[in-house]
């Protein structure tokens, strides 16, 4: 019975210690939606809300229907709008972060085929926490006509 005793008050605080480790970011997505585009066009951008419980970071993304998905940010200067790709996209704990026309975005490139209104195109972003540990989020982006 001591010996059971010792184990105990041995591996006790190790078993506290382990129950109260941070649990790894949860990110959830809302609102996704992707540009409908028009026959032969080979890129479009999708836009979504992201929301990660513990400081994180958008590292990559993918799609079955693009060759490439990269993240970007569109800015206007000097009355010209400008896009380029940025390596990753920060998102503040608790803080809805939102990609939409005009700002952060991603793009879908090369395309297999057109995307019509009504149709979903899955989308998987790469998530980093800030130990370094990567997890998916899947997301279904649902296809808005062109002039939306």
């Amino acid at each position: 019975m001591n010996a059971e005793k010792t184990m105990l008050r041995m591996f006790l605080p190790f078993m506290l210690a382990m129950s109260t480790a941070p649990a790894i970011a949860e990110v959830t997505d809302k609102d996704a939606w992707v540009r409908g585009t028009v026959p032969a066009q080979t890129a479009t951008g999708a836009f979504l809300t992201i929301t990660s419980t513990e400081d994180a970071k958008v590292v990559s993304a993918s799609s079955p229907i693009a060759k490439t998905a990269e993240i970007h940010m569109s800015m206007m200067q000097d009355g010209v709008n400008h896009m380029h790709p940025v390596e990753g996209l920060a998102l503040p704990a608790g803080k809805a972060v939102d990609l939409k026309p005009g700002g952060y975005h991603l793009m879908l490139m090369g395309l297999s085929k057109p995307v019509s209104a009504g149709d979903k195109v899955p989308i998987v972003l790469t998530v980093e926490d800030k130990k370094g540990k990567r997890s998916n989020v899947e997301v279904q982006a649902q296809v808005r006509p062109l002039g939306q």
